[in-house]
């Protein structure tokens, strides 16, 4: 390895996140290899399956399981505060129904953090998971807990929901743990801007005890513009690789259709094709 760290970030965004896991899988597909990857809310639900070298599989079981009322809905909402099937999606399908690899995901000497938002103190936490293991999951859990329709996760004494809010692309962050080269995964195309949250009344209302969060959520877009500000400075100076949508993607968070899930994944896959000699070339450049 050269004097460059090369790193991989994943944004979020619910089921945008299936672009993500098209681009990933052309990757793995490709042996291409990274020192460490850093993922958000969707982005470390799917992106952990890059430690672990599972292609296909995010893909495989959000298809298989997208109608089953136990994945997602109102109902799951409605007996436990949770939009996603807590015990279904993090300790089921991982555990039973398409094993998520812990011992391949612990060998890989790939670095893999999250990002969370610590609902108290409102800014970003990042965490580095090593091993797969149950903690590791409620971490990635945690990361992808949106607010308003899911409840506050617990780590160790640290109360986290979904790490879009204070930090939806960590590049900044990632170059700051030693990652001076990165390739970035967007999952809003070029020119995308984000505005003010339109649930500001209800979210003022359900985190009153938590006014840093709530200052978070309500500064959420301002941030969000100068982060990705900040990734097309770091791409014209050569420091970063961005892979985005060519155009909005237009899916919703919670899908039940597996076609629309497939759609999205396969733009991921076509953008991520097209882009691969270019993404080698920033690569060999980065570590010779």
């Amino acid at each position: 390895m050269g004097k460059n760290k090369i790193g991989l970030v994943m944004e979020g965004g619910s089921m945008r996140g299936m672009f993500t896991a098209g681009v990933t899988d052309v990757m793995m597909e490709n042996g291409i290899e990274f020192d460490g990857a850093i993922g958000v809310s969707a982005g470390a639900a799917f992106g952990c399956n890059y430690k672990s070298r599972q292609p296909g599989r995010a893909i495989r079981y959000n298809k298989k399981y997208c109608k089953d009322k136990r994945f997602a809905g109102i109902g799951n909402f409605i007996k436990s505060g949770n939009i996603f099937g807590t015990k279904f999606c993090y300790k089921t399908i991982p555990d039973e129904l398409d094993v998520f690899d812990r011992e391949a995901f612990k060998n890989n000497p790939m670095e893999f953090y999250i990002v969370a938002t610590d609902v108290e103190k409102g800014c970003e936490v990042y965490y580095r998971l090593d091993n797969g293991d149950d903690e590791d999951v409620d971490l990635i859990r945690a990361s992808a807990s949106m607010p308003l329709v899911s409840k506050i996760v617990e780590v160790d004494g640290t109360k986290l929901l979904d790490g879009g809010i204070a930090d939806s692309i960590p590049l900044r962050g990632f170059e700051k743990l030693g990652y001076n080269k990165n390739v970035v995964i967007l999952t809003q195309p070029k020119g995308f801007v984000k505005e003010k949250n339109k649930h500001m009344k209800l979210i003022k209302f359900k985190y009153r005890k938590y006014p840093n969060f709530v200052g978070a959520v309500a500064d959420r877009h301002i941030k969000y513009n100068a982060e990705t500000l900040y990734v097309s400075r770091q791409e014209e100076a050569g420091n970063a690789f961005v892979i985005q949508p060519p155009e909005a993607l237009n899916i919703s968070g919670i899908i039940r259709d597996p076609e629309e899930l497939e759609r999205v994944y396969q733009i991921g896959r076509k953008v991520m094709k097209e882009k691969l000699e270019k993404l080698n070339h920033f690569l060999k450049k980065a570590r010779d």
